[in-house]
């Protein structure tokens, strides 16, 4: 089976299949695992809505040498279980992976409560955790069996969309995928937006703008060679999520530019400060200016504006 036909609960079926320390742990949330608990039988664990119970439970599985792969709603496998990741698992450097639901935008219709619009800023902030954000279906499975194997603890936003581009099959941690190669702008971006990025693309080298993009995949490790070379060899640089500004790409790109004391004109496409209207997915990136002809707007205006 081509990667383009795998789908994420497969890709787990088949590591647990093959490794029998691997457990899969869900609280209440069984979207991309519902065929799993006839599978794996008592590998399988549901825990009900007890997220900070779950956490708890995989770091004891994981210091008796299991692999857990817990499932949750991102918004409160991060929040409302943050003291057990960061003291259960991080702390002991456990190989437990969370893989967090509905993250970012991707919780469309919900409200603030629901919205993990902070996740990778709190998990980036825990020594020892991992944090992946795949592009799509194809970018989460091409990276899974890579994390799954990794001594280290990660957080995985889990993402079922369909692909806007083929990816590359190599996958290692903090090395970033470039997508296109440019010289006027470069857009590093994590996540489902990278679809939007790819319209901005089109849209901007139809103004005569080379324009660079980065599928940057993890967040911790980051890929900073990357994050220099294209500051250093384009005009513009921009970060594109859908985080808070705080604590996410924008922030960890700011970070490696001051650390390599670097100077850089980034522009940030990033909530600030403020939690997104519920709707449908393709009305919030509307509505909060991620949409590809927006950000291709916007860098437009920024360049000219710098010239």
């Amino acid at each position: 089976m081509t990667v383009q036909h795998l789908t994420y609960e497969r890709v787990l079926q088949t590591a647990a299949g093959m490794h029998d320390h691997l457990v899969v742990m869900t609280a209440e949330n069984r979207v991309a695992i519902r065929n799993l608990p006839q599978v794996l039988g008592k590998r399988f664990i549901d825990v009900g809505i007890a997220e900070q119970t779950m956490v708890g439970a995989a770091a004891g599985l994981a210091l008796r040498g299991r692999v857990p792969v817990v499932h949750a709603l991102a918004s409160f496998l991060t929040m409302r279980a943050f003291e057990f990741i960061r003291t259960d698992v991080g702390v002991a450097n456990l190989p437990v992976k969370l893989v967090g639901g509905v993250p970012g935008f991707l919780s469309d219709a919900n409200g603030p409560t629901h919205q993990a619009i902070e996740d990778i800023a709190l998990m980036c902030g825990i020594p020892n955790v991992q944090v992946f954000s795949p592009a799509d279906s194809q970018d989460l499975v091409i990276g899974l069996p890579t994390l799954l194997e990794s001594p280290s603890p990660c957080y995985i936003r889990h993402n079922a969309l369909p692909p806007c581009v083929t990816h590359s099959l190599s996958f290692t941690p903090g090395k970033a995928e470039v997508i296109a190669g440019g010289t006027d702008v470069a857009i590093l971006v994590h996540g489902i937006l990278l679809r939007e990025v790819m319209k901005a693309k089109a849209d901007l080298e139809g103004s005569g703008l080379s324009t660079r993009v980065v599928n940057m995949r993890m967040l911790k490790p980051v890929d900073e060679e990357e994050i220099l070379h294209s500051a250093a060899s384009t005009k513009l640089l921009v970060t594109v999520e859908d985080h808070f500004i705080t604590g996410g790409l924008y922030s960890i790109a700011c970070e490696t530019l001051q650390r390599h004391r670097m100077n850089a004109h980034i522009l940030p496409f990033a909530l600030e400060q403020h939690w997104f209207q519920p709707a449908l997915l393709e009305d919030v990136i509307v509505n909060e200016g991620f949409s590809g002809p927006q950000i291709a707007g916007h860098i437009r205006e920024t360049l000219r504006q710098r010239s």
